[in-house]
């Protein structure tokens, strides 16, 4: 069977057109179970499937000059950005890529919003992976030692690819709490890049998210550590189980720079030593330990002082000594020049080059041609600046990916033809809709305004800037060219045939004096009084309003952060006259960030956070509205009330939060807006759960250890519904003062009406560990408190035990 499978994929590989094929026989390097890449006519032992990739790589690396190792650190941008041409032409012969090339990035598939980057064969998907074999050919057929290419792509919310199957924003998936559901997310990001040729996806991006301002929050999966590891290695573990390696973002500190300020800043994190490793790390070295990611991209940004992507500490030590990372790190778009032209400690270019080279960096990354930092590259070698060991070490940790992932023995696509069945399939299709809903939030519902009965409403008003926009789930980092379901078209798919749906869009996002208006309001003109008084007269004649509000694709994403978290333009103009109707009102949140919405919260009856939702958002949410499903979605972000509390998150070392006293010679009693609007787990859900039996075992136990935790945990309303069980650990005294809680274990578990399942958890030593004072990660003996809750202020259940020598 092996041999059969064999020869049909060396014929379906070599089928790909009739020149190739003819070419092909000519060089006879396709052999049965081995291809002769260096085309010396017999099989070396990196061309040979049976020998360990270490001694592969040995082989390889011993064989290959200076132009061809250093061909094997840098990227070529795909076609539309670097890469001028769709496929191989003869003037590639006299290209810097003529000896190979590490990978190529984003090639040939129809990015959004890039005119220059559509292609012809990006779809249908067949014809990308026939076109992808085709530029691998190139690279196995016409350079010497035919060095297969690693083809990268995005894939945070979706394959980065034209009509590929797309997710909600990131910080949707992150609502779910749902790792099952995640890892199918990986499985099918990975499962449609193979199919379509990519072999290496940049997902997923483990930072953070602990400042609302910053542009970027909408690609993380929240701002506590644990949560995002957990997610993250779900993902990586679906995209890797498919044969694809998974590159993580964005190692490391990334995400919080001074103010949240991502624009043209990206610097100055303001994080110390111990929250560096037990916050900003943390995700990062679980991930690569639990699920081997075989992809770590290096920051724009520095850490006291020294660019990470120059750092020998981030790229060397933490990384690869200490975490066992054994993959490749490729460098953000242009995070080696930054040396010289933000950071200022590297002189020129070629300086640059030295200083990241040495740290650690394998692969540079830009929007500019390979060449410009090759060629440096090669000075720097042929001067004695940069060892041959060094360059063998960084080559080596390319090519063992290659190795890995199957390039040196399959380095085609196998069945083209099988892409059109596999790229957003049906199964695919209702995965979408699964994943909109569960992301879905309800922040408020006074009164059960929520669910809607059909029989009582004959007409309903949909109604804001974002009621019928779209783009918001588009973005360059996901796929392209795919329908979305908006609020609008879900509640008239949803409503029924009996219920009229009409639409207003009453406002636009932004004013048109945006952003200054946020620092220096005016007073509605004329066009937007009247445009609000449309809206509000059709919510007078219904029964009831749905209004979509929040942020579009232009005001949040990379490089957009804010200084308000307030609705932008007249948005809240527009909520507060239809609110003044007297009519139901429903807000709906399609936003990228927490937003302040405090009127809301405390007048308007029912409301929504929806993220950026997906391409079956606006199903789900109308599903929602009526009762057709049961929102059981939790927020991964704490809401505050005003940027004013800002830095204000989950978890927070003991007082960091509180109030401001009301006596004594600070104290100011009532000045200082304290809480949060919502805090970190908070979602309400239609249904009511009950826990008890929380149970621990066994009550004392040893340093390294495990604690089992169970709780039961009872639907005792009347609707079915999901629930998220968070279990939150304290550690009650410690030789440094550690978080005042921090979560542990999360589960989401659906239930009927009346039905109980009891849900365990597994303390791990790691679970309980902290950094000492030496900086070291210990287990210390003590008492510990197990807190089981809805939230991280709604805690149900607590209970302790002991940690002894």
């Amino acid at each position: 069977m092996k041999k059969k499978f064999l020869l049909a994929g060396f014929i379906t590989v070599i089928g790909i057109s009739g020149s190739s094929l003819v070419n092909a026989q000519q060089k006879s390097i396709y052999h049965q179970g081995w291809i002769d890449f260096n085309k010396n006519g017999k099989m070396d032992v990196f061309e040979d499937p049976s020998q360990p990739v270490e001694k592969r790589v040995a082989d390889l690396l011993s064989q290959m000059t200076v132009d061809e190792k250093t061909c094997q650190t840098a990227t070529l941008y795909g076609y539309g950005r670097v890469l001028k041409d769709e496929m191989p032409t003869p003037e590639w012969k006299q290209e810097i890529w003529k000896d190979g090339i590490a990978n190529i990035d984003e090639e040939l598939n129809s990015l959004a919003y890039n005119p220059k980057a559509t292609s012809k064969y990006s779809y249908p998907y067949s014809r990308h992976a026939d076109a992808i074999n085709t530029v691998q050919k190139w690279f196995v057929e016409e350079t010497r030692l035919g060095i297969p290419v690693d083809f990268t792509n995005e894939g945070i919310h979706g394959l980065n690819h034209d009509r590929a199957t797309p997710f909600p924003a990131p910080i949707g998936i992150g609502s779910t709490w749902d790792k099952e559901i995640v890892r199918h997310a990986g499985d099918i990001v990975g499962r449609e890049a193979k199919a379509l040729g990519y072999t290496n996806i940049y997902t997923p991006i483990l930072d953070l998210a602990r400042d609302p301002r910053w542009g970027r929050v909408v690609e993380s999966y929240g701002e506590d550590p644990f949560l995002v590891a957990e997610l993250g290695k779900q993902m990586v573990l679906g995209v890797q189980e498919q044969g694809v390696a998974s590159t993580l973002k964005h190692f490391a500190v990334y995400s919080v720079p001074k103010g949240g300020r991502d624009g043209d800043a990206r610097t100055d994190p303001h994080v110390a030593p111990r929250e560096l490793q037990d916050m900003y790390l943390y995700a990062f070295r679980r991930v690569i330990q639990e699920a081997h990611a075989m992809g770590v991209m290096s920051s724009y940004n520095d850490w006291d002082g020294v660019p990470i992507t120059g750092s020998y500490y981030f790229l060397t030590e933490l990384l690869r000594q200490k975490f066992g990372f054994d993959g490749y790190v490729v460098s953000d778009s242009e995070a080696v020049e930054f040396l010289y032209s933000k950071h200022h400690v590297a002189t020129d270019i070629k300086d640059a080059v030295r200083q990241v080279f040495e740290a650690g960096l394998n692969v540079r990354t830009n929007f500019t041609p390979p060449q410009t930092f090759i060629m440096p590259l090669r000075e720097l070698v042929s001067e004695g600046k940069i060892s041959m060991k060094t360059l063998d070490s960084r080559v080596a940790d390319v090519l063992r990916v290659k190795f890995k992932l199957g390039l040196f023995d399959h380095p085609y696509v196998q069945d083209p033809k099988a892409a059109d069945k596999i790229v957003f399939n049906q199964d695919a299709v209702e995965f979408t809709k699964k994943i909109s809903r569960e992301e879905l939030v309800l922040l408020k519902n006074a009164n059960n305004a929520l669910p809607v009965s059909r029989n009582n409403i004959k007409k309903i008003l949909v109604t804001g800037p974002l009621a019928a926009e779209t783009n918001h789930s588009i973005s360059r980092y996901g796929p392209s060219n795919v329908h979305i379901v908006s609020v609008l078209e879900g509640m008239k798919a949803v409503a029924g045939k009996n219920i009229e749906v009409n639409y207003v869009r009453g406002c636009e996002v932004v004013d048109k004096n945006w952003p200054e208006s946020e620092i220096l309001p005016e007073p509605l003109d004329k066009d937007e009084q009247a445009s609000i008084d449309s809206a509000v007269n059709a919510a007078k004649q219904s029964d009831l309003v749905v209004v979509a509000l929040g942020e579009n694709e232009k005001m949040v994403g990379e490089s957009k952060s804010t200084t308000s978290l307030n609705l932008a333009g007249r948005q809240l103009d527009l909520l507060q006259a239809l609110q003044a109707t007297g009519k139901p009102v429903v807000l709906v949140l399609i936003n990228g960030r927490p937003l302040t919405i405090n009127w809301a919260n405390k007048y308007v009856p029912a409301i929504f956070e929806a993220w950026f939702p997906g391409a079956e958002g606006g199903t789900a949410i109308a599903e929602a509205i009526f009762g057709d499903i049961n929102p059981g979605g939790k927020l991964t972000m704490t809401f505050p009330k005003s940027v004013g509390q800002i830095e204000y998150n989950f978890p927070f070392k003991p007082a960091s939060q509180a109030g401001q006293p009301g006596k004594g010679p600070n104290g100011g009693g009532k000045t200082l807006i304290t809480g949060a609007l919502y805090p970190f787990g908070y979602g309400l859900s239609y249904t009511t759960f009950e826990y008890s039996n929380l149970t621990i075992t066994p009550q004392s136990q040893h340093q390294q250890g495990d604690i089992q935790v169970t709780v039961d945990v009872k639907n005792t309303g009347k609707l079915k519904g999901d629930d998220v069980v968070q279990l939150y650990l304290k550690q009650m005294v410690s030789s440094v003062i550690t978080y005042d809680t921090q979560l542990r274990g999360f589960e989401r578990v659906p239930l009927e009406p009346g039905e109980t399942k009891t849900v365990k958890f597994t303390l791990h030593p790691d679970d309980l560990s902290l950094l000492d004072k030496n900086m070291n990660w210990v287990v210390e003996p003590g008492t510990f408190e197990v807190r089981i809750g809805s939230s991280s202020e709604d805690i149900k259940l607590k209970k302790q035990f002991n940690v002894v020598n």
